[in-house]
């Protein structure tokens, strides 16, 4: 039996959280899974709540955790999250002398994202298309930036952010889970040369793009304001060439705290029939808590519910779910 998924808006009025909802899954004999954020009203992400941190109440009625059998599923059952990483390998990067540094921050941010998704890095220079340098899945190994060989010593940034969101799409529509989120990062030096995409053709694919994006840029030709029109998501700047490993690490730690504010929270319905409201309260020790709702049908739902089954997600479109913008 599939859900009624009559969404209500999150309800965090001023109690400091703000849950908000991916998907829902219903099903018999009475498993009801949630996948849903946890950010702070100011967007900050809430990581590493436990079960016991989130009252589930049924029509405004609290359902007991002995009763509900209530547990945090591990989200990769049934979502997948990918970050693609470009980096700007242009005749200015080449010839900086910071290519060791680089590297090294490079592997550093793909070595530490990869313990939450998959992650793939790709170069670009002048040229039109993206270079592959890693492709997608976990454990994909360093990057030798060493070994690139640039034919146009040329920035083709905006054309780079456009072809990295087609190639984040099309990785995105070939995942075999059923809800799936893409995080594009954009590292430069400095700012389009090539012309071969106007910036604000660029601007409009992001705004666009279901997706998280990030900018990173390191150098005396950084245009932050530029970067963080690219950086929808944020941005992490610096005129100095020696910051490139700080401002790596900067993005990873936000791409980290988005990927932990991702919860599946299964439980066993008490309701037996008919349409019910659902409530889910995550709430911290300080005192904050947070409301989101939504409404299913219980028609046919009896006993022997297992909370840790497999949800029942519809296959959704490649999607991001964040609340806020930083």
């Amino acid at each position: 039996m599939r859900k009624l998924l009559v969404v209500m808006a999150s309800l965090a009025g001023c109690a400091g959280l703000k849950p908000v909802l991916v998907d829902a899954s219903v099903q018999k004999p009475s498993n009801v899974a949630v996948y849903f954020t946890v950010d702070t009203v100011r967007g900050q992400p809430v990581p590493g709540l436990t079960a016991e941190q989130f009252h589930i109440y049924e029509d405004d009625k609290l359902v007991s955790v002995f009763e509900s059998k209530q547990t945090i599923l591990n989200p990769e059952v049934a979502a997948r999250h990918y970050t693609l990483l470009l980096v700007d390998m242009s005749g200015s990067v080449l010839q900086s002398g910071q290519l060791p540094a680089l590297q090294q921050a490079v592997n550093d941010f793909t070595s530490r994202v990869e313990k939450l998704q998959e992650t793939a890095v790709y170069a670009f220079d002048g040229r039109a298309e993206l270079v592959p340098l890693r492709a997608f899945g976990p454990g994909g190994g360093a990057v030798n930036l060493s070994g690139f060989s640039s034919t146009d010593p040329s920035t083709n940034l905006n054309g780079a952010v456009v072809k990295g969101l087609d190639l984040l799409r099309a990785q995105l529509e070939r995942s075999p889970t059923p809800l799936r989120f893409g995080t594009l990062v954009v590292f430069t030096d400095g700012t389009d040369h090539a012309h071969r995409v106007t910036s604000s053709d660029a601007l409009r694919a992001v705004a666009e793009a279901p997706f998280d994006v990030f900018a990173i840029g390191v150098g005396a030709e950084v245009d932050p304001a530029e970067l963080y029109a690219i950086g929808k998501s944020g941005a992490a700047t610096s005129k100095d060439p020696g910051a490139v490993g700080a401002q790596f690490e900067a993005i990873a730690t936000k791409i980290e705290g988005y990927a932990k504010r991702f919860y599946l929270l299964s439980y066993c319905s008490p309701a037996r029939a008919g349409e019910h409201v659902l409530t889910i309260e995550p709430f911290l020790v300080d005192g904050q808590k947070g409301k989101m709702q939504y409404r299913f049908k219980a028609d046919g739902f009896g006993p022997q519910c297992d909370p840790n089954r497999k949800p029942n997600f519809d296959v959704l479109h490649p999607r991001v779910a964040k609340p806020t913008k930083n």
